[in-house]
């Protein structure tokens, strides 16, 4: 969601940092810059003013226009800026407290609030470890209650059973009795929402708050509602005392502002994120990595817990197994582009890679068809078990039927195999110990180096021509040069950060993971 504007300070701040030196009114104008970019992100008159007020005040200082290299130690400061106004640390849903402990949920209606609800309690059941029990107070919109026990059914955990007739204040009451008896940890309560802040709306919640006396109250904040998203974090504070807010739908298309906003006008930590409609589409809100991706930087850290959260280790070890011993089957193919899918596909992965900014544009001509891996995965799930191990077995007439099944053509078919054999005859020549792009893309496939699990072993030979093409031919696009240090072995270090070459990752050097919990 921060695609534009961090196109737009990354190319205003790489202008400051290719100069030799910089004046007062070359960072007078960068500023000018920055804030009109703020301001077309949505991001509030008030907050912008102080951010640029207090950038502009460090970055005339005589330690920076005098230092070595004064566009990075701006950049550095936009950064610390970002950070500071985001929140300095990232804050976690707060389960300090006797139990059963009560989570007041509150918001306004369609802002995707019974669905977060339960994003979160799963997120509580998985990690926290915590017995879980929902209650929807929702007594006006029709098939609330439904849906929250739905929904509680799909994260596994247990809803409130339904009692008609019953207020919120009494659901609430009954739904603390319930927690107490049956040994629960949390009890989510999910209140009512209108479309606009009403009294009647903040009167039922401040009942149901004085009645369970709940020890979070969060507030669920539509994030491609721009200002109004501060708004209504203002009115539900004023009224509730939030104690944080989680942003839904950040993997939309709105310019940010809400995002950048609400923690500097509330002074209430963003605690969680939705990234997407699935029950586990739910992430922490850590706000330096948010400043870095906004500044370019990438988002290693988050990159390795995606990674880290996807990749199944055993089955990933077993398969570097089979390739030790040169046999690389339909199967192992189909598990390595799962993985990539997980992850977020190329683009999703190349926007946490610090660097890519550079090649984005190329990326984006090249036109990858990140559909190619559901594709590919339906095909080999239309084989048999037998023609999965040997492709071999694969004629004319076993293709029709794939096809039929795959709902594809002939001719897809003999891409993928095509492809699987270009990868299989790379991974019969691993072990020479040479190094390069052929390790890269191993690596991409949740195969590569350096301690990924199930990584292959160090040392993976140069693709030939007619490897590279097909796989550039097999995504309907010419694969962008990788920009200057992402295939070293080191991270870059991140511009004016003076940042540790940070080992890990694929394609710079492998990360130590352990196996996955």
């Amino acid at each position: 969601m921060f695609e534009g504007l961090s196109d737009r300070l990354s190319g205003i701040l790489s202008g400051l940092t290719r100069r030799g030196a910089l004046t007062e009114a070359d960072v007078t104008a960068a500023m000018r810059e920055v804030r009109r970019a703020l301001l077309e992100a949505d991001v509030a008159l008030e907050v912008v003013r102080g951010f640029t007020d207090r950038v502009r005040e460090k970055a005339v200082g005589a330690t920076v226009l005098k230092s070595i290299t004064p566009g990075q130690m701006v950049v550095k400061i936009v950064n610390d800026e970002l950070v500071a106004m985001l929140g300095d640390q990232a804050e976690v849903v707060d389960l300090n407290a006797p139990a059963p402990v009560a989570i007041l949920m509150v918001g306004l209606q369609g802002s995707g609030k019974t669905t977060t609800t339960a994003k979160i309690a799963r997120r509580l059941t998985e990690r926290e470890r915590r017995r879980v029990l929902l209650a929807s107070l929702d007594t006006r919109r029709p098939a609330a209650m439904e849906q929250l026990a739905v929904l509680a059914g799909q994260v596994g955990v247990e809803s409130l059973p339904i009692v008609a007739g019953q207020s919120a204040v009494q659901i609430a009451k009954r739904a603390m009795d319930a927690a107490r008896l049956g040994g629960f940890d949390v009890v989510m309560l999910d209140t009512a929402g209108r479309t606009t802040v009403d009294e009647a709306l903040m009167a039922e919640a401040a009942e149901v708050k004085a009645a369970t006396r709940p020890h979070e109250v969060l507030l669920v904040a539509d994030a491609l509602t721009g200002q109004d998203a501060v708004n209504t974090a203002r009115a539900f504070d004023q009224r509730l005392g939030v104690t944080g807010i989680v942003l839904t739908r950040m993997d939309g298309d709105s310019r940010g502002g809400a995002a950048l906003s609400l923690r500097a006008v509330t002074g209430k930590p963003i605690k969680l994120v939705g990234t997407g409609e699935k029950v586990d589409a739910l992430e922490e809100f850590h706000p330096a990595r948010v400043a870095n991706r906004i500044l370019g930087m990438g988002d290693i850290v988050s990159l390795v817990e995606k990674a880290a959260e996807t990749i199944d280790a055993e089955q990933a070890m077993r398969t570097a197994e089979k390739m030790r011993k040169g046999k690389f089957d339909l199967e192992d193919l189909s598990m390595q582009l799962g993985q990539m899918e997980k992850m977020g596909g190329i683009g999703g992965l190349m926007g946490m890679l610090p660097g890519m900014g550079q090649i984005k544009k190329q990326v984006e001509g090249a036109n990858l068809d990140e559909k190619m891996f559901r594709r590919q995965r339906a095909i080999i799930s239309s084989m048999t078990p037998q023609e999965r191990k040997n492709p071999d077995l694969l004629k004319n007439s076993r293709k029709k039927r794939i096809a039929a099944g795959a709902g594809v053509k002939v001719e897809e078919i003999n891409k993928l195999l095509k492809m699987h054999r270009t990868m299989a005859d790379m991974m019969k020549a691993m072990g020479s110990g040479k190094r390069g792009i052929g390790q890269a893309l191993g690596n991409m496939f949740g195969l590569g180096g350096g301690g990924m699990p199930g990584g292959m072993p160090p040392g993976m030979p140069e693709p030939t021509p007619e490897q590279i093409a097909q796989i550039e031919k097999q995504f309907g696009g010419k694969l962008p040069p990788m920009p200057p240090g992402m295939g070293g072995g080191k991270m870059p270090s991140l511009p004016g950060l003076g940042g540790p070459k940070v080992p890990g990752l694929p394609g710079l050097g492998g990360f130590p993971f352990g196996k996955k919990k």
